[in-house]
């Protein structure tokens, strides 16, 4: 991506135009400095969110909430345990929606799910998954990389959790039902999204109770401890609605990212056909991921006053941690597009950092690097599609919604 010009800043649709500083409070309504869900944002997020961390790293939205969009200050933010509360919200969310012993006794829980050795006995059966769909895909043919990615995730996650194949198709469209609830920010509709996928888990985990319940990873989880004491049925659902809720979409708007840019950069992809380490490949997914995070967000709640790059944030106040912005900050990665997975690995916040970081991440990697390597393997050269254009998808997501590429 090219330097931004002065037509490349936000508009005055966005609260932030020609690159003007953000204006001092003036005692009566505070002042937004953007909208992050304008006209520019939805159009360009990437342009628009370089802009900001260049004009307002730290920007009053229409809610009042902050956004923080430099390297340092969402490091800063994030890692400060006390001063900025995860608490963020009314359900429970765990284990990332807790703070202090909490969240350490319900991370340890979690953390045993994704150890390596875990992870090293769940790999053929991923590996596998990816084989099998990818097989059955018309080469050459089109396809596009985010439905593909959402129907890999989905038979992924039942297979690690023991859920059955007829799932697939309710759970595939509950990915759907939730990307345009996310999209609408219509409270009624994600509740009702959020109590459908409940229905779901608590179908699954009913079934699990039983002496004659299947030895699976959602057995295990139901029959397990925390402090000493059984897991609630809320806290099982909540972990189970962490896994697979968020991982589901997500893994989705990742495969999207990184088969759309290796389609867009053929060097790269012939390399990887050559053959890589799998510690090498995982770090050109996470700098792919760094260069388009699709993991746009994530929320704080301010505890204390604090000042965040000259701005008064008071307590109580909601804080964003704007990961994408982070992620292509020139002063930490040099030009925002530059590709140098090695030189940028220690740095890189696709899956955040601190005790927060995403506890699923082992998992995340292991299914993304099954899902190119059975793609590249399938295939003698993958490209965009000339006759489909690219759909983006909308904050507070990000990625592609739609990702058609031609296979061949």
């Amino acid at each position: 991506m090219t330097e931004h010009t002065p037509s490349d800043e936000l508009s005055a649709d966005d609260h932030l135009g020609g690159g003007r500083a953000p204006q001092p409070d003036d005692g009566r309504t505070p002042r937004a400095d953007w909208n992050p869900r304008g006209p520019r944002v939805r159009r360009d997020p990437l342009a628009a969110y370089d802009a900001l961390r260049t004009h307002c790293p730290v920007a009053r939205g229409p809610d009042g909430a902050w956004t923080v969009f430099s390297h340092a200050d969402v490091m800063a933010t994030v890692l400060d345990h006390t001063t900025f509360s995860n608490a963020v919200s009314r359900h429970l969310q765990v284990p990332n929606g807790m703070d202090g012993a909490e969240h350490s006794a319900f991370r340890a829980v979690v953390d045993r799910y994704f150890t390596p050795e875990r992870m090293r006995d769940l790999e053929p059966v991923v590996r596998d998954v990816a084989t099998e769909l990818v097989a059955t895909i018309d080469v050459p043919g089109p396809v596009d990389a985010v439905a593909l990615g959402a129907r890999f995730a989905v038979r992924a996650q039942s297979a690690w959790l023991g859920w059955p194949g007829e799932l697939e198709e309710e759970l595939l469209g509950w990915v759907e039902e939730n990307r345009l609830a996310t999209r609408s920010r219509d409270r009624g509709r994600t509740a009702a999204v959020a109590q459908h996928f409940t229905t779901i888990i608590t179908t699954l985990t009913a079934a699990r109770r039983g002496e004659d319940a299947p030895p699976d990873v959602t057995t295990e989880l139901v029959r397990d401890r925390v402090d000493g004491r059984p897991l609630t049925d809320d806290e099982i659902v909540s972990i189970l609605r962490n896994w697979t809720g968020g991982d589901l979409g997500s893994m989705a708007l990742c495969a999207g990212v990184v088969l759309t840019y290796l389609a867009d950069h053929p060097d790269l992809q012939a390399r990887l056909r050559a053959g890589v380490p799998d510690r090498e490949l995982d770090h050109v997914l996470d700098e792919i991921l760094r260069l388009d995070d699709p993991f746009v967000s994530n929320r704080r709640i301010a505890t204390q006053p604090v000042t965040i790059a000259g701005r008064s944030v008071a307590a109580g106040d909601q804080v964003l941690v704007n990961w994408t912005g982070a992620n292509r900050d020139p002063r930490v990665f040099g030009p925002a597009d530059a590709f140098d997975p090695e030189a940028h690995a220690p740095y890189n916040l696709v899956w955040g950092i601190g005790k927060h970081v995403c506890p699923g991440r082992p998992l995340a990697t292991l299914e993304l690097r099954a899902l190119t390597r059975a793609v590249l393997a399938a295939t003698s050269a993958v490209h965009p599609d000339p006759d489909r254009p690219r759909e983006r998808e909308r904050p507070p997501a990000g990625g592609w919604a739609s990702a058609p590429l031609a296979l061949l």
